[in-house]
């Protein structure tokens, strides 16, 4: 066995000091101090070297995040202090019931203070560090005792391995939190779920509790989970007196919490603050169902105790329900871009979070089966992810005999050609590649805003284009006249004219959008973009190999073998040639020592006059830097144009930076 001199084990000491550190500014204080391609150097330099001197390796390495082996089964774990549920509270009057309470029990006038904490719609853990080192992890279970998930619990990179030497660290704490998933990991989780064939799941909370649980930690690591701490169980070598000043210390010590905690004066602050949160809660990018109000000190919680299974001294605090039932009319089923066919619930309209909701996918064949949904049933529905209309389950009993039972078609609805389903798949699928239904797919897919962004050139329109036979395939659109489009009901010259300044717009894009817009299965706008940068022209990429493909990092098989077979087929072929020819120009990407926006993130709100924020947005991407929906602490810039929204007082609570319109194209060199 080789073994390391001294200056090379301080060196990966150091290492493994400084990714900690790195990782603790990026996940915790939203701060990163270097970029990511110097993250990347560090990460392997010290793999590198403890592959060469693997007797060095220590479970606290970052570079142990993954790597054991599958389980057979989960473990189970005893917690030192019972993990207990809240009891609700639904609405203003049960809120100041529970300080009513409180009061009487301590026999207490005048203001209690509280802690406000954003109830996460997530899976409780609690995880324990003996001596600053993560030694275990399990869920909260029963109460009592609950399943061991530590390997998959060190592969989520918001949790540390190692605690931040701020300070003091206790001999042992038991920190415990909400491990959950962000909307957009969801969303790009079912997305790719559908993509394979498999059921998505209901939302992010079934999503994060089945991503935990995988018995696989390989599998969990590849799934985006985030974690905030909210509190503590068993502590050693450190007391507090407060619930706030535990929020403050877990933060010291590398554990992150919600940046949303407040601490208040009185119930009717808390309240002031839950009508805050509820206007606010469609702008995070992670689901929250209430509020949780704690009294604050932990000796008045000591004197309050708790009952049978919750304690006296907090409760939930919930938003309205999100949920609501109404009947199934009928399931129709609808062709996608790639063919498969899906069935959709048609609902007498229901009212659910402030949306009219009349329509629902049902996913597939095996999941209305899964569900038991029939024809005519009442069945309760939600909106999954604040946004997603879904049927979440059938209730039998109000069956009277008369509904049906659904059965997937045979043959295609729209083309009639029979469809196919492949054996490792759920999906079913037509075929067909001229049928309509998909043709219409296609190009609505192309022209999209992440597409080739053809504004005005939406569902209807291209309906209209490939029903009455003008267009056949995306390269079509290039070749349109005026006359054509002028022969269509509902066209004036105005309108005419401007589809066709909208199309020769659309020309000079950048190959990532051009990569995307030609929708190849299972390449949405992240590989798009890893594809682009990796072979630099969109004539490499029809020339690679699988094996080429395979030797990034980001694509697996199903993703190199979708791409090297789509590139094959002679009628993409032929589109591309066309494309081309009309002069569409995709641009590749910008070389790194190009890109001055690189690691930056920027928020765009209120209205822009020198281009769209459509515009605005790519032009930042396209310069390296990053567009986010809503600031937090990790948001470098917020660009405020007119009659800015509520995400400027959000940017100057944080500190960040805002820009005018024209500082913006300053910044950018427009």
């Amino acid at each position: 066995m080789v073994r390391a001199d001294k200056v090379t084990e301080e060196r990966i000491k150091k290492l493994r000091e400084e990714i900690h550190y790195h990782n603790y500014r990026y996940y915790i204080l939203d701060s990163p101090v270097i970029s990511d391609a110097e993250y990347d150097r560090l990460m392997r330099e010290l793999i590198e070297l403890e592959e060469k001197y693997p007797y060095l390796i220590t479970s606290d390495s970052p570079t142990q995040r993954v790597g054991a082996a599958p389980l057979e089964k989960f473990g189970t774990v005893r917690h030192t202090l019972p993990m207990l549920s809240l009891e609700n509270a639904f609405g203003e009057a049960e809120a100041r019931d529970f300080d009513q309470r409180i009061k009487r029990f301590l026999r207490m006038d005048g203001l209690i203070d509280y802690v406000a904490e954003p109830k996460m719609d997530g899976l409780a853990i609690e995880i324990v560090y003996e001596d600053g080192v993560l030694g275990a992890a399990s869920t909260r279970g029963d109460g009592v005792t609950g399943e061991d998930v530590t390997q998959n619990v060190r592969t989520i990179k918001s949790i540390p391995l190692r605690l931040q030497r701020g300070e003091s660290i206790p001999r042992r704490l038991e920190a415990r939190g909400e491990v959950f998933l962000s909307l957009k990991a969801f969303k790009e989780l079912n997305q790719q779920r559908i993509r394979d064939g498999e059921p998505p799941f209901a939302n992010p909370r079934n999503a994060a509790a089945g991503s935990l649980r995988q018995l696989d930690p390989k599998v969990t690591a590849g799934r985006p989970l985030d974690f905030f701490g909210y509190g503590v169980g068993m502590v050693e070598g450190r007391s507090f007196t407060s619930q706030w000043e535990i929020l403050t210390a877990l933060p010291q010590w590398g554990i992150k919490v919600n940046s949303l905690i407040r601490c208040y004066k009185g119930i009717e602050a808390c309240i002031d603050y839950f009508r805050e949160l509820e206007g606010r809660r469609r702008d995070l990018d992670y689901e929250i169902d209430g509020m949780v109000i704690k009294v604050d000190s932990l000796a008045l919680q000591d004197r309050l105790g708790v009952k049978a299974r919750s304690p006296r001294w907090a409760v939930a605090y919930k938003f309205p329900a999100n949920q609501s039932s109404t009947r199934i009319l009928d399931i129709q089923v609808q062709v996608g871009r790639t063919g498969t066919l899906t069935p959709v619930a048609i609902m007498e309209p229901v009212n659910i979070g402030g949306a009219e909701v009349s329509r629902a996918t049902l996913h597939n064949q095996d999941e209305i089966a899964r569900k038991d949904i029939r024809i005519g049933d009442t069945v309760l529905v939600q909106r999954a992810g604040e946004v997603i209309p879904e049927v979440v389950k059938s209730i039998p009993e109000e069956r009277t005999g008369k509904e049906k039972e659904f059965v997937m078609t045979e043959r295609c609805p729209v083309c009639g050609a029979r469809v196919v389903q492949l054996p490792d798949e759920v999906a079913v699928r037509c075929p067909n590649t001229s049928c309509p239904a998909q043709v219409r797919e296609s190009i609505t897919h192309f022209a999209s805003k992440g597409g080739m962004d053809i504004e005005g050139l939406g569902e209807k329109i291209v309906a209209q284009l490939v029903d009455s036979g003008i267009i056949k395939d995306e390269a079509d659109l290039y070749y349109l006249t005026q006359e054509q489009i002028l022969a269509l009901e509902r066209f004036a010259a105005r309108s005419t004219e401007n589809i066709l300044v909208a199309i020769d717009k659309s020309k000079q894009t950048s190959l990532p959008r051009f990569l995307y817009a030609l929708g190849i299965r299972y390449v949405g706008e992240k590989t798009a973009q890893i594809l682009a940068e990796k072979f630099g022209s969109l004539e490499a990429i029809e020339k690679a190999f699988m094996e080429q493909l395979m030797e990034i990092d980001e694509i697996g098989p199903q993703v190199a073998a979708s791409v090297t077979t789509f590139f094959a087929e002679k009628k993409n072929q032929d589109v591309i040639r066309r494309l081309l020819a009309a002069g569409v120009i995709p641009t590749p990407p910008i070389s790194l020592g190009l890109r001055p926006l690189a690691g930056h993130s920027f928020v765009f709100t209120g209205g822009l006059e020198s281009f769209s924020r459509d515009e605005a947005k790519n032009k930042v991407k396209e310069l390296g830097g990053i567009v986010s929906s809503s600031a937090s602490r990790k948001t470098n810039y917020v660009v405020a144009g007119k009659d800015p929204g509520s995400k400027l007082a959000r940017a100057r609570e944080l500190g960040v930076t805002i820009l005018t319109e024209e500082e913006f194209k300053r910044l950018i060199g427009a």
